[in-house]
């Protein structure tokens, strides 16, 4: 059986949970436990996701695809602009 990968919107899903549960109060671990993922992967989710709501990730996730086809862009103008300068000087 592979790892399960959560999406952005249901790792937010879950964090938000564990923070209802421990609100009426649940112990934290036992929160944790019931939306069934380990400690770790709590404190490391709600490091790079907590307190953002569904709006947030969404706009995360535009400029993460915008950031990444910006970095596509410059590296393809790099390249040609490097065989450009190869081509005027000869070394074709």
């Amino acid at each position: 059986m592979g790892i399960k990968r959560h999406k952005p919107e249901e790792i937010v899903t879950k964090l938000r949970q564990v923070e209802v549960l421990c609100g009426q109060g649940m112990p934290r671990v036992d929160a944790i436990r019931q939306v069934q993922i380990t400690e770790q992967t709590f404190y490391r989710w709600r490091k790079q996701y907590g307190g953002m709501g569904t709006d947030q990730l969404k706009e995360l996730k535009r400029l993460q695809k915008e950031n990444e086809r910006l970095r596509r862009a410059v590296s393809d103008l790099t390249l040609d602009k490097l065989i450009l300068s190869e081509a005027a000087r000869g070394n074709y």
